[in-house]
C-alpha cells in the first residue's frame, strides 16, 4: 500500500499536478489497494479540519490582508524606516525589521511578501538597487512569517504533532530575532561593499514623528501577543482579536478601506484559507493511511539504526527536510512529517517544541528555494520579474538562513529557553 501510495503521489508531483490533489490521489490508492472502505478517506478527512486550532489560519489570512490593504503595512514601513534608515543600507535594514514587525500579527510570509514588497521594492528600486536584488531580499525577509509567532505553520505542526501552540510561539522569538539580526547585519555589509544605499536616509520621517504616525498599527503586535502569553486569549482566539482590531483600524481609524475594499479583502482571503485547509484534509488522510501502514515506527527504527547519535539524527533529517522543502508546500510538508519525525526526535531525546522549531525554519527555506518557492513566485509578481533573474542575489541570503538554520539546531537553548523562564 504504502509503495503505491508514494509512486502516485510522486507521479502527481512530476506530472505537475498540486500537491493537496497528488495527496489526495495517493490516499485513494492506498485505500484502494488496501481494500479498505472508502467511508474512511471521509472520515479521516473531516477528522483533519475538525480541529479548533486550525481555525486561526483563515483569521490569521484575513488579518493580514486587512493590515494590507487598511495602510497598516505603509506605516510600519516608515517606523522601521526611522530606526534603520539613516545608515548606508538603512533601506535592504527597513525591508527586514518591517517584515519582522509585520510576521508578528500576519503569520503568513506570502502575505508579507505581498503587502510589505508593494511598499518596499519599488522605493529600493527608485534608490538605485537592482529589482532583482530587491526581489530576493523581500523574499527571504518575508520568511520571517513562518518562523516570528503567531505562524501558520507553528499552528499546524501543534496539531499534527500534538504540542503546545502557545510553547511553540514563545520559542518562535528567538530564532526570528536570530534570523532577522543575521539578515540586517549581511544586508549592511554587502551595501557598504557594494556601494549602494547611500542615499537611503532621504524621505525619512524623524523617530517621533513615525511612531505617532504608526501607532495604532504598533499597538496591534501588542496587543496580541501580549493578550496570548498573558493568558487573556488562546492563540486561536487573537486570531479573531486580530481580525477585529485590523478591521476598526483599517476602517475607522484610518479610513482606507471601503465596503468595496472589504469584500475584495474578504475574497482574497476565502480562497487562500480554502487553498490551505484542502491541502490539510487530504495530508490528514495521507498521515492517517502511512500511520497505520506502520511507516513512522519504520523510519524510526531504520533512523535509530543508522543515525545513532542526535547530532547526526538532526543533521540527516536537516539535509532531508531542505531537499523535501523545495519540492512540497510547507503545510502540506509539516501535516505529513511532523507525526512521522517528531516522535523519532522525542526517541533521540530531541524537545517536540524545539523540533517543532526546526522543521518551520528548515521547511521555510522552501518558500525562497527554487522550483516551487512561493515567496519567490510572490516577489517576482510584485517586481515583474521572471524567476531566473532573481537567483544570483538569491544564494547569499540563502546561505545565511542555513547559517542560522544550524545554530537553532544545535544550539535548543536560543528556542527554548523564554518558554522554559516563563513556566
Amino acid at each position: 500500500m504504502t509503495t503505491a501510495m508514494l509512486i502516485t503521489m510522486i507521479l502527481g508531483f512530476v506530472l505537475s499536478v498540486s500537491v493537496a490533489v497528488s495527496i489526495g490521489l495517493a490516499s485513494v490508492v492506498g485505500i484502494q489497494v488496501n481494500q479498505a472502505h472508502m467511508l474512511i478517506s471521509v472520515k479521516e478527512i473531516f477528522n483533519a479540519v475538525n480541529k479548533f486550532p486550525l481555525a486561526a489560519i483563515p483569521f490569521f489570512i484575513l488579518a493580514g490582508n486587512l493590515m494590507e490593504t487598511g495602510g497598516i503595512s505603509r506605516r510600519l514601513v516608515d517606523f522601521a524606516k526611522s530606526i534603520v534608515g539613516g545608515v548606508q543600507g538603512g533601506l535592504p535594514m527597513t525591508c527586514v525589521l518591517t517584515c519582522m514587525i509585520f510576521a508578528a500579527v500576519s503569520g503568513s510570509s506570502v502575505a508579507t511578501t505581498f503587502a510589505i514588497g508593494a511598499i518596499l521594492i519599488p522605493a529600493l528600486v527608485k534608490h538605485g538597487y537592482p529589482k532583482s536584488y530587491a526581489a530576493a531580499l523581500q523574499a527571504t525577509s518575508a520568511e520571517l512569517g513562518v518562523v516570528i509567532p503567531p505562524s501558520i505553520p507553528m499552528i499546524l505542526y501543534g496539531v499534527a504533532a500534538e504540542v503546545s501552540i502557545g510553547e511553540l510561539f514563545i520559542a518562535g522569538f528567538g530564532p526570528g530575532v536570530l534570523i532577522s539580526g543575521a539578515l540586517m547585519l549581511f544586508v549592511w555589509g554587502y551595501c557598504k561593499y557594494k556601494g549602494w544605499g547611500k542615499t537611503d536616509g532621504e524621505g525619512r520621517l524623524g523617530f517621533f514623528a513615525a511612531t505617532r504616525q504608526a501607532l495604532w498599527a504598533l499597538l496591534m503586535p501588542i496587543i496580541i501577543l501580549g493578550g496570548i502569553y498573558g493568558g487573556v486569549f488562546t492563540p486561536t482566539e487573537a486570531s479573531a482579536v486580530a481580525v477585529l482590531y485590523a478591521l476598526i483600524v483599517g476602517m475607522v481609524i484610518y479610513r482606507e478601506i471601503s465596503l468595496k475594499d472589504l469584500a475584495q479583502v474578504l475574497r482574497k482571503s476565502v480562497i487562500s484559507s480554502a487553498v490551505i485547509m484542502f491541502i490539510i484534509a487530504n495530508a490528514g488522510l495521507f498521515a492517517f493511511l502511512i500511520t497505520r501502514a506502520g511507516v513512522p515506527d519504520a523510519i524510526g527504527h531504520w533512523l535509530e539504526a543508522t543515525l545513532q547519535s542526535p547530532m547526526w539524527f538532526l543533521l540527516g533529517v536537516n539535509a532531508a527536510l531542505f531537499i523535501i522543502g523545495m519540492f512540497i508546500e510547507t503545510s502540506a510538508a509539516i501535516i505529513v512529517l511532523g507525526p512521522i519525525l517528531a516522535p523519532v526526535a522525542m526517541h533521540f531525546g530531541v524537545d517536540p517544541v524545539h523540533f517543532g522549531l526546526i522543521m518551520v525554519v528548515n521547511l521555510a527555506l522552501g518558500m525562497i528555494t527554487p522550483p516551487f518557492g512561493v515567496n519567490l513566485f510572490a516577489a517576482c509578481t510584485v517586481a515583474k520579474i521572471p524567476l531566473e533573474h532573481i537567483i544570483k542575489h538569491l544564494i547569499p541570503f540563502v546561505l545565511v538562513v542555513l547559517a542560522c538554520l544550524m545554530v537553532i539546531t544545535y544550539v535548543p537553548e536560543l528556542s527554548l529557553a523564554l518558554r522554559d523562564a516563563l513556566k
